[in-house]
């Protein structure tokens, strides 16, 4: 153990991270193999057949061909247990499933300390979309130099085991990376100045008209900023590009009169902007400003029919931005919305609705999860085991 006296030199500071890097690392070993144990007691023979035929849980194939499959509703007990989200704790049981029954080199390198879990992961995401002769192959030739070899190296020998075996795949990913043109629009990393990140790909002759509409907007805009710089003038060439056609800015903005820190709520994006920053997108020139009424979140709304109405559903959205079970971050639109209290005993109201998505709404009704609402915006929830969440939105 390590004791203040160690501390006394710069020597004995290394000592005591080594020792933490060591346990530290040693714990990271434990954790992927207790994965592992988690998914041997949760096989697919543990789902009634009853319960497949009617829908409620399934079999999860959560590593490739040839490893063993889970019962469905088992990773998210697990994935909140590792602090994760459920989507993350399926990728990590499925990268310690996948490494321990088709990685099985890799495995024993990892179980000795010799290869990081970090990187045997790396591998194991690599090969789960492998058939089982391919994995063989990258098991064989990465295992031995995995705790060396980089990204590009685990890439290269997926890539040539995935030409040797499975050629057929091989050439559909080929011509899946082969259209990957999109645009990024981050609306989720609002500064609070306004400033949104935006990244595109596209195709060369949709590039260059693209530039030249840019290039000419910008030129244009000098003659009335002509302090400003190139890029910015670029940048806000991107808003103007419909001006001929005008544009229309619809925000949904709340802001408190009495709140001194002089910023606004836009709904649109989760994310907040000031008052100034408002104002000059509202006096933009060709902008048609549309103003909506005001959405009370603390009003109460309800309704006799079961579905929602059209402003009790924003406001639920609004309320609640992403969906209410633990660590789930999926946007509160494209959820269902529950009602906490089943209807008709409970009623379709402002309190007794929130956002679930599709598939921890499935885990509440089928899968013994249940939960209460604490406040308006704390919910606690308790597993089939008994273990329980807090979740505040």
């Amino acid at each position: 153990m390590t004791t203040t006296a160690d501390l006394d030199s710069p020597t004995g500071v290394l000592d005591a991270v080594r020792d933490v890097q060591s346990s530290i690392s040693e714990l990271e070993i434990d954790k992927f193999r207790l994965a592992v144990e988690w998914a041997v007691m949760h096989p697919a023979e543990s789902v009634l057949h009853a319960a497949m035929v009617d829908g409620t849980e399934d079999e999860l194939a959560i590593a490739g061909p040839g490893a063993p499959l889970v019962a469905e509703f088992c990773v998210a007990e697990l994935a909140l247990a590792l602090g994760m989200s459920t989507d993350s704790g399926k990728r990590y049981l499925g990268d310690a499933v996948e490494t321990r029954y088709r990685l099985p080199r890799l495995w024993s390198r990892v179980m000795r300390g010799e290869v990081p879990v970090w990187k045997a992961r790396q591998v194991a995401t690599r090969t789960i979309g492998l058939s089982e002769d391919a994995a063989r192959f990258v098991d064989t030739h990465v295992a031995p130099v995995a705790h060396r070899c980089s990204y590009a190296q685990i890439d290269r020998a997926v890539d040539h085991a995935r030409d040797l075996y499975d050629p057929d795949e091989a050439e559909a990913r080929r011509a899946e990376q082969a259209e990957h043109r999109h645009v990024d629009i981050r609306l989720g990393d609002v500064t609070t100045d306004g400033l949104v990140y935006i990244e595109a790909t596209t195709d060369l002759a949709d590039a260059l008209a693209f530039e030249a509409q840019v290039a000419a907007k910008a030129h244009d805009l000098l003659d009335t900023h002509p302090q400003l710089s190139l890029d910015v003038r670029r940048s806000m060439a991107l808003g103007h590009l419909g001006d001929s056609v005008g544009r229309e800015l619809v925000i949904h903005a709340h802001h408190d009169v009495s709140s001194t820190d002089g910023l606004v709520r836009v709904d649109n994006t989760k994310s907040w902007i000031t008052v100034e920053q408002l104002g000059e997108w509202c006096q933009q020139e060709h902008t048609r400003v549309t103003i909506r009424p005001v959405l009370d979140l603390n009003e109460h709304l309800h309704t006799d029919r079961y579905q929602p109405t059209d402003q009790l559903r924003e406001q639920v959205i609004q309320t609640h931005p992403t969906c209410v079970f633990p660590r789930c971050t999926r946007p509160s639109r494209r959820c269902d919305l529950d009602h906490t209290v089943e209807w008709p005993e409970g009623p379709t109201d402002s309190i007794n609705l929130v956002p679930l998505c599709r598939g921890h709404h499935r885990l509440k009704t089928h899968g013994g999860w249940t939960y209460e609402r604490l406040g308006p915006t704390a919910f606690l929830w308790t597993s089939p085991l008994g273990q329980t969440y807090l979740r505040r939105t």
